[in-house]
Protein backbone atom coordinates (compact mmCIF):
# COMPACT_ATOMS: atom_id res chain seq x y z
CA UNK A 1 0.00 0.00 0.00
CA UNK A 2 1.19 3.26 -1.05
CA UNK A 3 2.69 4.68 2.40
CA UNK A 4 1.59 8.46 1.37
CA UNK A 5 -2.06 9.17 2.64
CA UNK A 6 -4.99 8.52 -0.08
CA UNK A 7 -6.22 12.57 -1.02
CA UNK A 8 -10.06 12.60 -0.13
CA UNK A 9 -11.37 15.87 -1.61
CA UNK A 10 -14.72 16.89 -0.60
CA UNK A 11 -16.96 18.95 -2.49
CA UNK A 12 -20.36 20.06 -1.41
CA UNK A 13 -22.30 18.49 -4.39
CA UNK A 14 -25.47 19.84 -6.40
CA UNK A 15 -28.28 19.20 -8.22
CA UNK A 16 -26.48 20.58 -11.52
CA UNK A 17 -24.62 18.03 -13.51
CA UNK A 18 -21.80 20.84 -14.07
CA UNK A 19 -20.70 20.58 -10.67
CA UNK A 20 -19.59 16.66 -10.39
CA UNK A 21 -18.08 17.84 -14.29
CA UNK A 22 -16.16 20.70 -12.58
CA UNK A 23 -15.04 19.09 -9.64
CA UNK A 24 -13.86 15.51 -11.73
CA UNK A 25 -12.20 18.02 -13.95
CA UNK A 26 -10.24 19.62 -11.02
CA UNK A 27 -9.58 16.36 -9.99
CA UNK A 28 -8.05 14.70 -12.91
CA UNK A 29 -6.30 17.99 -12.89
CA UNK A 30 -4.40 16.84 -9.46
CA UNK A 31 -3.78 13.64 -10.63
CA UNK A 32 -1.49 14.93 -13.50
CA UNK A 33 -0.02 17.21 -11.43
CA UNK A 34 1.13 14.57 -8.89
CA UNK A 35 0.93 11.50 -10.55
CA UNK A 36 0.71 8.16 -8.24
CA UNK A 37 -1.16 10.11 -5.53
CA UNK A 38 -4.56 8.02 -5.04
CA UNK A 39 -7.32 11.12 -5.05
CA UNK A 40 -11.06 10.23 -4.45
CA UNK A 41 -13.92 12.07 -4.26
CA UNK A 42 -16.83 12.21 -1.87
CA UNK A 43 -19.66 14.67 -1.72
CA UNK A 44 -21.88 15.97 0.95
CA UNK A 45 -24.92 16.09 -0.56
CA UNK A 46 -26.62 15.92 -3.68
CA UNK A 47 -24.20 13.72 -6.09
CA UNK A 48 -22.57 10.34 -5.86
CA UNK A 49 -20.99 9.17 -4.47
CA UNK A 50 -21.33 10.76 -0.65
CA UNK A 51 -18.39 10.93 1.45
CA UNK A 52 -19.41 7.69 3.89
CA UNK A 53 -19.57 5.77 1.15
CA UNK A 54 -16.08 6.28 -0.18
CA UNK A 55 -14.54 6.13 2.77
CA UNK A 56 -15.93 2.71 3.48
CA UNK A 57 -14.68 1.48 0.19
CA UNK A 58 -11.44 2.50 1.17
CA UNK A 59 -11.61 0.38 4.31
CA UNK A 60 -13.04 -2.29 2.48
CA UNK A 61 -9.90 -2.32 0.15
CA UNK A 62 -7.66 -2.11 3.09
CA UNK A 63 -9.16 -5.25 4.61
CA UNK A 64 -8.64 -6.62 1.18
CA UNK A 65 -5.17 -6.11 1.16
CA UNK A 66 -4.09 -6.52 4.50
CA UNK A 67 -6.02 -9.66 4.99
CA UNK A 68 -3.18 -12.34 6.86
CA UNK A 69 -0.12 -11.49 8.99
CA UNK A 70 -0.73 -7.88 7.65
CA UNK A 71 -4.34 -7.27 8.55
CA UNK A 72 -3.63 -4.81 11.53
CA UNK A 73 -2.59 -2.12 8.61
CA UNK A 74 -4.55 0.84 8.71
CA UNK A 75 -4.88 3.06 5.74
CA UNK A 76 -4.30 7.14 5.85
CA UNK A 77 -6.94 9.54 5.01
CA UNK A 78 -6.60 13.19 4.39
CA UNK A 79 -9.91 14.77 3.49
CA UNK A 80 -9.60 17.93 2.30
CA UNK A 81 -12.85 20.37 1.98
CA UNK A 82 -13.73 21.59 -1.60
CA UNK A 83 -14.35 25.38 0.47
CA UNK A 84 -12.89 28.14 -0.28
CA UNK A 85 -13.63 29.60 3.45
CA UNK A 86 -13.94 28.10 6.87
CA UNK A 87 -18.00 28.43 7.49
CA UNK A 88 -20.41 25.98 8.31
CA UNK A 89 -19.46 22.84 6.35
CA UNK A 90 -15.81 23.02 7.19
CA UNK A 91 -16.44 23.46 10.99
CA UNK A 92 -19.41 21.12 11.53
CA UNK A 93 -20.75 18.93 8.75
CA UNK A 94 -17.51 17.45 7.64
CA UNK A 95 -15.84 17.14 10.98
CA UNK A 96 -19.36 15.58 11.91
CA UNK A 97 -19.18 12.95 9.07
CA UNK A 98 -15.66 11.89 9.30
CA UNK A 99 -15.99 11.64 12.87
CA UNK A 100 -18.25 9.19 12.62
CA UNK A 101 -17.24 7.09 9.94
CA UNK A 102 -13.74 7.13 11.63
CA UNK A 103 -15.69 5.48 14.75
CA UNK A 104 -17.06 2.78 12.46
CA UNK A 105 -13.84 1.69 10.51
CA UNK A 106 -11.14 1.48 12.52
CA UNK A 107 -9.50 0.30 9.92
CA UNK A 108 -8.80 4.20 8.46
CA UNK A 109 -6.80 6.95 9.83
CA UNK A 110 -8.84 9.87 9.19
CA UNK A 111 -7.83 13.60 9.01
CA UNK A 112 -9.22 16.82 7.73
CA UNK A 113 -6.79 19.43 6.33
CA UNK A 114 -7.52 22.87 5.88
CA UNK A 115 -10.26 24.99 3.35
CA UNK A 116 -8.75 26.22 0.68
CA UNK A 117 -8.70 29.74 1.27
CA UNK A 118 -7.41 32.77 1.23
CA UNK A 119 -4.35 32.14 -0.64
CA UNK A 120 -2.65 34.34 -3.40
CA UNK A 121 -2.88 31.23 -5.59
CA UNK A 122 -6.75 32.30 -5.88
CA UNK A 123 -6.33 35.39 -6.53
CA UNK A 124 -3.71 34.34 -9.06
CA UNK A 125 -6.78 32.25 -10.69
CA UNK A 126 -9.37 34.84 -10.60
CA UNK A 127 -7.31 37.38 -12.99
CA UNK A 128 -7.01 34.33 -14.93
CA UNK A 129 -11.17 34.27 -15.50
CA UNK A 130 -10.88 37.71 -15.51
CA UNK A 131 -8.34 37.33 -18.24
CA UNK A 132 -9.91 35.24 -20.48
CA UNK A 133 -13.38 37.15 -20.12
CA UNK A 134 -11.40 40.42 -21.67
CA UNK A 135 -9.93 42.68 -19.14
CA UNK A 136 -6.40 43.70 -20.08
CA UNK A 137 -3.87 44.32 -18.25
CA UNK A 138 -4.55 48.23 -19.01
CA UNK A 139 -7.81 48.15 -17.91
CA UNK A 140 -6.90 47.63 -14.16
CA UNK A 141 -7.32 51.39 -13.05
CA UNK A 142 -10.44 52.10 -14.60
CA UNK A 143 -12.13 49.10 -13.38
CA UNK A 144 -13.91 48.13 -10.16
CA UNK A 145 -14.14 44.78 -9.60
CA UNK A 146 -16.99 42.68 -7.35
CA UNK A 147 -15.60 39.67 -5.93
CA UNK A 148 -19.03 37.70 -5.78
CA UNK A 149 -18.94 34.64 -3.45
CA UNK A 150 -21.69 32.08 -2.32
CA UNK A 151 -22.19 33.72 0.87
CA UNK A 152 -22.89 32.75 4.95
CA UNK A 153 -23.89 33.47 7.50
CA UNK A 154 -20.79 33.20 9.29
CA UNK A 155 -19.45 36.35 10.75
CA UNK A 156 -15.72 34.97 10.01
CA UNK A 157 -15.73 33.82 6.24
CA UNK A 158 -17.63 37.18 5.58
CA UNK A 159 -14.68 39.18 7.24
CA UNK A 160 -12.26 36.60 5.25
CA UNK A 161 -14.00 37.54 1.71
CA UNK A 162 -14.09 41.61 3.03
CA UNK A 163 -10.13 41.14 3.51
CA UNK A 164 -9.38 39.15 0.06
CA UNK A 165 -11.23 42.24 -1.27
CA UNK A 166 -9.27 44.81 0.29
CA UNK A 167 -5.68 43.03 0.04
CA UNK A 168 -6.70 42.51 -4.02
CA UNK A 169 -7.19 46.00 -4.59
CA UNK A 170 -4.21 47.11 -2.65
CA UNK A 171 -1.70 44.39 -4.41
CA UNK A 172 -3.69 44.45 -7.84
CA UNK A 173 -4.01 48.48 -8.82
CA UNK A 174 -7.88 47.71 -9.17
CA UNK A 175 -9.93 50.74 -9.17
CA UNK A 176 -12.14 49.16 -6.41
CA UNK A 177 -12.96 45.70 -4.92
CA UNK A 178 -16.22 45.02 -3.33
CA UNK A 179 -17.38 41.88 -1.44
CA UNK A 180 -20.21 40.69 -2.62
CA UNK A 181 -23.02 37.22 -2.00
CA UNK A 182 -25.11 35.40 -3.57
CA UNK A 183 -26.81 34.54 -0.20
CA UNK A 184 -26.91 35.01 3.44
CA UNK A 185 -25.31 38.19 3.51
CA UNK A 186 -25.08 41.63 1.99
CA UNK A 187 -25.04 43.51 -0.38
CA UNK A 188 -26.31 41.31 -3.38
CA UNK A 189 -24.02 41.45 -6.96
CA UNK A 190 -26.15 43.71 -9.10
CA UNK A 191 -25.71 46.05 -5.42
CA UNK A 192 -22.56 45.93 -5.54
CA UNK A 193 -22.34 46.56 -9.43
CA UNK A 194 -24.21 49.91 -8.80
CA UNK A 195 -22.16 51.27 -6.11
CA UNK A 196 -19.08 50.85 -7.99
CA UNK A 197 -20.87 52.74 -11.22
CA UNK A 198 -22.09 55.73 -8.49
CA UNK A 199 -18.95 55.95 -7.10
CA UNK A 200 -17.01 56.58 -10.65
CA UNK A 201 -15.55 53.04 -11.71
CA UNK A 202 -15.71 53.57 -15.45
CA UNK A 203 -16.02 49.89 -15.91
CA UNK A 204 -16.95 46.93 -13.76
CA UNK A 205 -16.00 43.56 -13.90
CA UNK A 206 -17.75 40.80 -11.89
CA UNK A 207 -15.25 37.94 -10.43
CA UNK A 208 -17.52 34.94 -9.15
CA UNK A 209 -15.37 33.36 -5.98
CA UNK A 210 -16.84 30.32 -6.60
CA UNK A 211 -15.71 26.58 -7.89
CA UNK A 212 -18.19 24.58 -9.44
CA UNK A 213 -21.46 26.02 -11.56
CA UNK A 214 -24.57 25.75 -10.08
CA UNK A 215 -27.54 27.51 -8.71
CA UNK A 216 -25.76 30.19 -6.38
CA UNK A 217 -23.07 31.17 -9.43
CA UNK A 218 -26.18 31.34 -11.67
CA UNK A 219 -27.71 34.00 -9.16
CA UNK A 220 -24.08 35.82 -9.26
CA UNK A 221 -24.58 36.14 -13.07
CA UNK A 222 -28.25 37.00 -13.15
CA UNK A 223 -27.11 39.78 -10.56
CA UNK A 224 -24.08 41.08 -12.87
CA UNK A 225 -26.55 40.73 -16.08
CA UNK A 226 -29.27 42.65 -14.28
CA UNK A 227 -26.79 45.71 -13.16
CA UNK A 228 -25.21 46.01 -16.57
CA UNK A 229 -21.94 44.73 -15.60
CA UNK A 230 -19.22 45.08 -18.53
CA UNK A 231 -17.37 41.61 -17.77
CA UNK A 232 -18.28 38.30 -16.34
CA UNK A 233 -15.68 36.39 -15.42
CA UNK A 234 -16.35 32.58 -15.73
CA UNK A 235 -16.11 30.09 -12.00
CA UNK A 236 -12.86 29.62 -10.80
CA UNK A 237 -13.70 25.89 -12.20
CA UNK A 238 -10.46 22.80 -12.88
CA UNK A 239 -7.98 26.29 -12.91
CA UNK A 240 -4.60 25.29 -12.91
CA UNK A 241 -3.67 27.65 -9.64
CA UNK A 242 -6.89 25.30 -7.86
CA UNK A 243 -5.06 22.19 -8.76
CA UNK A 244 -1.74 23.44 -7.64
CA UNK A 245 -3.22 24.53 -3.86
CA UNK A 246 -4.81 21.72 -3.65
CA UNK A 247 -1.98 19.46 -3.69
CA UNK A 248 -0.05 22.56 -1.27
CA UNK A 249 -2.83 21.96 0.90
CA UNK A 250 -2.20 18.31 1.33
CA UNK A 251 1.42 18.74 1.57
CA UNK A 252 1.04 21.33 4.56
CA UNK A 253 -1.12 18.82 6.33
CA UNK A 254 0.69 15.86 5.46
CA UNK A 255 3.84 17.60 7.13
CA UNK A 256 1.56 18.79 10.09
CA UNK A 257 0.76 15.14 11.08
CA UNK A 258 4.05 13.98 10.79
CA UNK A 259 5.27 16.51 13.15
CA UNK A 260 2.21 15.83 15.31
CA UNK A 261 2.86 11.95 15.25
CA UNK A 262 7.06 12.58 16.08
CA UNK A 263 7.76 11.36 19.43
CA UNK A 264 9.48 14.49 21.53
CA UNK A 265 12.84 14.37 22.25
CA UNK A 266 13.85 13.91 25.94
CA UNK A 267 16.71 16.52 27.39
Amino acid sequence: MDARPTLLVIAHGSRDPRHAATVSALCARVRALRPGLRVDVGYLDFHAPRVPRVLERLADETAGRCAGPASGRVRDVMALPLLLTRAFHAKSDIPAVLQEAAARLPRLAVRQAEVLGPSALLTAALERRLAQAGVRPGDRRSTGVVLASAGSSDPEAIAVIAEIAREWRRTAGWCAVRPAFASASLPRTADAVRELRAEGAERVAVAPYVIAPGFLPDRIAAGAREAGADVLAPVLGAAPELARLLLRRYDDAVADRARADRPALIA
